[in-house]
């Protein structure tokens, strides 16, 4: 146990004013426990919101300022409005007020109604001589319900080699498995890990989770072959030694028991690709290479630039020359020029990539699937990263996202990104947000949003403190919503909220009205507000993806079998002896065991199956997600083969190879796609999905 820290509450001009901010000065980790944040963590967080709270006086001036501008404003930047509903911030104006509005579509109206949806330009002229300019962002009240029942696979890309991938999964490999998994399968979906682009170094942080940008996608994932310049290359003897060595990375995985060396892999792709750009581009490609510049303008110059200068000064931009921090110095304009066959090489890239990304969802659709690749939005950005040094401006300076102690982690976390300044997004009409969205859906049939809460509240802990140090602070969810609501609606894309662990009240409930569906894991299913027993599947809530597991957690087979435990106890992470962790663990498996024998599931399908193997028990998991009205069911690939490993291990860094496993059998044998498809084991398993009664999508 930690001892309690000790608070010195916020004065009640410092609570005063922090509200008016939208930061908090308590949370509460259960309904009955409410915990005050420090008077140094909300100074901080005001701090970093360009708000000097450091004195009392300095306190009593910023609150007069801030109720005196709420007071005069006439609108907030950002308005939201909801297509054929009411908006409060128009409502509230005074009587006589005059509006003009510019629309997306260039027209010019007088009122908010029947608008089109778009980001539009709102003046308002009131009768007492106040004007104010602000964003009105006009969206379909929610997002349309995905069509029909679907069931997907759940995969980490890198870990799912083919016998074509060089040294890891790509997006060749993603094509496959779609076009497999949709035509042969029958599956709706396939989601993948975040594929933002990484930040660069030697060794490259391996987590999909702390990227450099999340606008444009992370090269090493492309399928150098399939490139048509490719077939071009002059000096085929390089391309054949590259090819040999690609041939060796990927034995040593598959063959030899190597982990996935990104950086390896990444080294021979660079070089490869180096010759591929020698190539000139023909006609049409050149025009869609000019087009794809033109599209993403100035952002995709800027992440050009970075990764230019990265290579010349190092990943982390704090750490260049001064004048080079600045994205808009006359400094980074010259370095730029002089760097511009670089350039030129990374924005060509960027390009690839999203071209292959489009062809995969492509291949999805053209297989069948009603939705296809599912894409995931990692909640933030490494702080030395391209979006960080690109969008200073948008990012909170001293800042670092995580979360509150709570029940399951005393400490609290820090996730080391940097968070969005909700003043200045709201100020821009949330353009960073729009547009990382927009580059998004280009190639995604769904999105999944890690820590979906995110849209409504963040924990921010100062830096150099410890996680219990930091505080909530608010954005606008109304806003922040119908941004997401109205450029997934244009893009036709499904939204999947992932909103596991302490949730705010109302957050699940608001997120369902606008058609964002939720996560369910099987085994956090539970009557928390009953007899805490396993949730029957009548009682689960329909708009969401369910599945057994998810990347973060320990796969099906090694959570029936307990050796989850076994690993973790290995690695020092157990809290408590051994056996209780044990006893525990296997009393919550039992009652579920208990549920699904009740429910008559536990049948195995194939080959005469035992029905008390491990592998009938994890059909009858599946078989229990069919008879939940969930829209989406997930099944984790790794499952389908009685894969043990979990892909990440929280609360262990080189203690563990996270991120860096290839999908393995039940013995810890790497398994290729070609293996998974000809598996007796996963034909089984999906099988279950094809029973009579057992739940059919379509």
């Amino acid at each position: 146990m930690t001892a309690p820290r000790s608070v010195e509450p916020p004065t009640e001009d410092l609570s005063r004013l922090a509200a008016l901010h939208g930061v908090a000065t308590s949370y509460s980790p259960s309904p009955d426990r409410t915990v005050a944040a420090s008077a140094g963590a909300v100074t901080r967080a005001l701090a970093a919101l360009g708000v000097d709270a450091g004195s009392p006086a300095a306190v009593r001036g910023a609150l007069a300022a801030r109720e005196r501008e709420l007071r005069e404003r006439l609108l907030p930047p950002t308005v939201a409005y909801w297509s054929g509903g009411t908006c409060d911030a128009l409502d509230a104006l005074p009587a006589g007020t005059r509006l003009r509005i510019e629309t997306e579509q260039g027209e010019t109206r007088a009122a908010a109604d029947q608008l089109p949806p778009g980001v539009h330009r709102l003046t308002a002229a009131a009768p007492d001589g106040r004007t104010a300019r602000a964003h009105l962002i006009v969206a379909p009240p929610r997002l349309p319900t995905p069509p029909g029942r679907s069931y997907g696979l759940l995969v980490q890309l890198y870990s799912l080699l083919s016998q074509r991938s060089w040294g890891m999964g790509d997006l060749g490999d993603l094509a496959q498995l779609t076009a497999w998994a949709g035509r042969a399968l029958g599956a709706g979906f396939v989601q993948v890990n975040p594929l933002h682009a990484a930040v660069p170094g030697a060794p490259t942080d391996p987590s999909p989770y702390r990227p450099s940008s999340r606008r444009f996608p992370d090269p090493v994932h492309l399928r150098v072959e399939d490139i048509p310049e490719y077939a071009y290359v002059t000096d085929r003897e390089r391309v054949r030694a590259l090819l040999e060595r690609a041939e060796r990375l990927r034995a040593a995985v598959l063959e030899k028991g190597a982990l996935i060396d990104r950086d390896a892999v990444w080294g021979l792709k660079r070089e490869a690709l180096e010759l591929v750009r020698d190539v000139p581009l023909g006609p049409g490609r050149r025009a869609a290479y000019v087009d794809y510049l033109a599209e993403q303008g100035e952002a995709l110059e800027d992440h050009a630039t970075w990764c230019a200068l990265a290579e010349v000064h190092g990943s982390d931009w704090h750490r260049w020359p001064a004048g080079l921090r600045d994205p808009r110095s006359a400094e980074t304009a010259r370095a730029r020029g002089e760097l511009m066959d670089r350039v030129d090489f990374h924005s060509r890239l960027a390009w690839l990539t999203d071209t292959q990304l489009t062809a995969a969802q492509r291949a999805a659709r053209d297989a069948g699937m009603p939705v296809g690749v599912v894409h995931d939005l990692a909640v933030g950005v490494h702080p030395g990263g391209a979006d960080a040094w690109a969008q200073q401006e948008y990012f909170a300076a001293g800042m670092s996202v995580g979360a509150p102690p709570d029940a399951f982690n005393a400490r609290g976390q820090d996730w080391g990104l940097p968070p969005w300044r909700p003043d200045r997004l709201a100020e821009s009409g949330y353009a960073p947000f729009r547009f990382l969205l927009r580059a998004l859906f280009r190639y995604a049939g769904a999105l999944r949003i890690d820590h979906v809460m995110g849209l409504f509240r963040l924990w921010w802990v100062p830096l150099g403190e410890p996680p219990t140090e930091g505080t909530y602070v608010s954005y606008d969810a109304e806003a922040m919503l119908a941004v997401l609501v109205l450029e997934a609606s244009r893009a036709g894309t499904v939204v999947i909220g992932e909103d596991l662990g302490t949730v705010e009240p109302g957050v699940r409930e608001t997120l369902r009205e606008r058609g964002v569906l939720g996560t369910s894991v099987l085994w956090f299913e539970r009557d928390w507000d009953g007899d805490g027993r396993p949730l029957p599947p009548d009682r689960w809530r329909a708009d969401c993806l369910a599945t057994a597991t998810t990347h973060d957690l320990p796969p099906t087979a090694a959570r029936l079998t307990g050796e989850h435990v076994e690993l973790r106890d290995s690695l020092g992470l157990l809290t408590r002896p051994l056996d209780e962790e044990r006893a525990e663990a296997a009393a919550d498996t039992s009652e579920w065991l208990d549920l699904l024998a009740r429910l008559g599931l536990l049948q195995g399908t194939g080959g005469g199956i035992d029905t008390s193997s491990e592998e009938a028990e994890i059909q009858a998991v599946h078989r229990f997600l069919l008879h939940t009205p969930a829209r989406m069911v997930g099944i984790w690939l790794p499952d389908t083969i009685g894969d043990r490993r979990p892909q990440n291990l929280p609360g262990t860094w080189d203690q563990y190879p996270n991120w860096r496993l290839p999908i393995a059998d039940t013995d810890g044998r790497p398994v290729t796609l070609e293996e998974l498809a000809a598996s007796p084991r996963l034909h089984a398993l999906l099988e279950v999905l094809r029973q009579p009664g057992g739940g059919r999508f379509a």
